[in-house]
């Protein structure tokens, strides 16, 4: 197969990834898979000599890996101190550091200067009211200016992180930080979704009544300008200004937390993933820097609300001196192609969104011709797979000339395993490598390394710094175990149905946990979804697997254009597509019209919900959904009960 973009000579020659293979003193000849075996194969110096070339601020320490026979114990740069936050916040003048966009129109910016003074105010009151290293800071919040001051004065301090956005119900709410028992609640009195203003102050209450660790309540307006009527809770800005200026940074240890972040929740209770400081700060620099080639002064915007570790991941990228910009809202609201808008007028070099974002401009047939994209360098997508249809899309309809970068990793490491680079080509529906210093690998049930072409279990054989430290209340690490080396020994599990593709690229056919078995042959879900939803009068798919007859029978569900019923002829094209590009393997045994596709908060399809509905199944934790509703026609369905 042939490629479909490739980067220019002069772009190549420029990049981070050619600066740091010099660097390194390698000649790899734009190899990727050769850097990328160097570095696995070499990873103390590969870290150590990045910490370097990345200019990490803190006290590298003398040993990169202290080594230990089992996996997860492995603790990188042990003897190092840094403070995230003095990372972050380098610049100091007057240019812009964030920008802000809610879809009511409403806009805000702060400069470095203001930034680093705000995050030293706020810093001061947290230290005033007994906050110490350790303590945990829970914040309910849209995706503003206000929480990331919030969140880099905790960092700066030592307290841990962690964060829900406002369109969790207060039980999901609940489900999640009563476990981490903080002190302080950040919250603020209102957001904007679809054309709605959803006052949040209302679930405030709740949380406040169902934890009682939080002994402070800040609250901050949506727009700066106004003021908050309501004098029950502390005024974020009027602790701002009457604050004193704490311009202390004390370095912690590389492993300290610095946020606990969340698994979906929607098979149990969510695992609180506790993530480190200079773990975090390394990998997503090297993600950044090499594998996005962003650059001091670029423009990053990454379309996530506050609980989906895009969100971690975007404040990050303020750390290679660019600038970040966020958008509040629903992502079409109040037009089809709002984001789009931004990143013109914005001049965005980075844009990111998910995988069915883009699926729904394809399947709106948007065309971006009436828009000036010409500063957008890099698109990254994530979620979900992005099909072959979506990569095709993007080069005729939203930009030809175009870094096209489908990645994938996920909340267990606030990062990636397979991601773009350019030293590679984009072939359409591969994601392009491995990510640089973690050793991927593709097993067999058994343990095997699998052959290109063939489909298995995404692992990773050594030890690399982004996992997570612990999970929150596991002092045995029996629930840490449990995700990630349950299925190989000493191995990480990543949970990913994959392949390796003759061009060195991956392509991800679902989650392992969701594939199907259908006469003992494991179909990736994925699969399914690139047939039926390039079909016109079909929007999205759901696939599952139901026992039937001592055997597996495929069950798809569709959500169809305009709500359309579908006829016998309509099943026939899905059924005939899928037999043609897949095999009779693939072919469901029904075809039956939804109305809805449930999902989770960051918009990945709730696969493991349907399936356990179907099967006979109890549903423990449907506030994790952002649509439970969508679960009703799956549960009242009879003809699926025998």
């Amino acid at each position: 197969m042939s490629y479909i973009w490739k980067p220019s000579a002069d772009r190549v020659q420029s990049s981070s990834l050619h600066s740091f293979t010099k660097y390194l003193g390698l000649n790899t000849k734009n190899d990727f898979e050769k850097l990328w075996r160097w570095s696995v194969e070499n990873s103390e110096n590969f870290w150590s000599k990045f910490w370097d070339f990345s200019r990490i601020i803190g006290d590298k320490g003398k040993i990169v890996i202290q080594k230990n026979k089992r996996f997860h114990k492995n603790v990188f740069f042990p003897d190092s101190k840094i403070n995230y936050a003095e990372n972050i916040l380098k610049k100091k003048d007057k240019s812009n550091a964030i920008s802000f966009l809610s879809e009511s129109g409403y806009e805000d910016f702060i400069s470095w200067e203001e930034l680093y003074e705000k995050v030293c105010r706020l810093s001061f009151y947290l230290k005033k009211i007994g906050l110490k290293k350790g303590d945990r800071v829970a914040a309910y919040v849209p995706n503003k200016i206000e929480t990331i001051i919030s969140f880099l004065a905790c960092a700066k301090n030592g307290f841990i992180w962690s964060s829900c956005s406002p369109d969790f119900g207060s039980k999901g709410v609940l489900d999640r930080f009563k476990q981490i028992e903080p002190k302080v609640l950040i919250s603020c009195d209102y957001y904007y979704y679809n054309g709605k203003k959803i006052n949040i102050l209302e679930k405030v209450d709740d949380i406040l009544k169902g934890i009682p660790s939080i002994k402070n309540t800040l609250i901050f307006s949506y727009k700066r300008n106004e003021r908050l009527i309501q004098k029950k809770y502390i005024d974020f800005y009027s602790v701002l200004n009457n604050s004193s200026l704490d311009e202390e940074f004390t370095r912690f240890e590389f492993n300290h937390p610095i946020y606990i972040l969340y698994s979906s929740g929607t098979t149990g209770k969510p695992k609180c993933i506790t993530h480190g400081a200079g773990n975090v700060l390394i990998e997503h620099n090297k993600e950044f820097i090499l594998h996005c080639d962003v650059k001091e002064n670029d423009k990053l915007f990454y379309y996530t609300t506050t609980g989906w570790m895009m969100w971690n991941w975007l404040v990050s990228g303020l750390a290679t001196g660019s600038s970040i910009f966020l958008y509040d809202g629903a992502p079409t609201f109040p037009k089809l192609d709002i984001l789009l808008e931004y990143c013109q007028n914005k001049k965005i070099n980075l844009f990111g969104v998910s995988a069915k974002y883009i699926d729904h401009l394809k399947n709106n047939n948007y065309k971006a011709e009436n828009l000036n994209l010409s500063s957008i360098k890099i698109i990254a997508s994530t979620g979900s797979p992005l099909s072959a249809k979506s990569f095709e899309y993007i080069y005729q309809n939203i930009k030809q000339d175009v870094h096209l970068c489908s990645i994938a990793g996920g909340t267990d490491l606030v990062g990636c395993l397979v991601l773009g680079n350019l030293y590679s080509n984009v072939f359409k529906g591969e994601i392009q490598g491995q990510s640089l210093g973690i050793d991927v690998d593709i097993f067999d049930d058994d343990g095997k390394t699998l052959k290109a072409g063939e489909k298995g279990e995404l692992v990773v054989k050594k030890p690399f710094p982004s996992m997570p430290i612990k999970f929150w209340d596991d002092d045995k690490d029996e629930k840490y175990l449990k995700a990630y080396f349950s299925k190989f020994s000493n191995i990480w599990h990543h949970g990913d149905f994959i392949e390796k593709t003759s061009n060195n690229g991956f392509i991800i056919s679902g989650r392992s946990d969701a594939t199907l078995n259908p006469g003992g042959v494991r179909i990736g879900t994925a699969e399914i979804y690139q047939q039926v939803e390039s079909i016109d009068f079909i929007t999205e798919g759901l696939v599952i697997g139901q026992k039937y007859k001592d055997d597996v029978r495929i069950i798809l569900f569709l959500t169809t254009v305009n709500n359309k019923d579908l006829t016998e002829d309509d099943i026939k094209i899905v059924k005939d597509k899928i037999r043609k590009n897949c095999s009779p393997k693939h072919v469901p045994a029904l075809v039956l019209k939804a109305p809805d596709i449930p999902r989770t908060k960051s918009g990945k399809i709730v696969e493991l919900a349907v399936r356990k509905i179907i099967n006979g199944e109890k549903i423990n934790n449907k506030e994790a959904i952002a649509n439970p509703k969508a679960l009703d026609f799956f549960e009242k369905l009879n003809q699926l009960k025998n």
